[in-house]
């Protein structure tokens, strides 16, 4: 388990092998959300980052409701 210490600032230092794990760079923006008395914090992934994000996620079945196909 990683550690890391709140300053009196209130900012918080992400440890190296977690920032490298996560491939997060200075400046990118973080959504923290709060869930029963714990803080989750997520990478808010660019356009560029999430190409591919679904790559292996082909086998998904979609089929569009009749109500959403347009009218000709």
């Amino acid at each position: 388990m990683t550690t890391s210490i709140l300053s009196p600032k209130y900012q918080l230092v992400i440890p190296k092998e977690i920032r490298k794990s996560l491939n997060l760079k200075p400046g990118q923006r973080l959504r923290l959300i709060e869930k029963n008395g714990h803080i989750e914090v997520r990478p808010i992934l660019t356009p560029e980052q999430l190409i591919g994000y679904l790559k292996d996620k082909s086998h998904i079945a979609f089929e569009r409701e009749k109500h959403d196909r347009p009218l000709l």
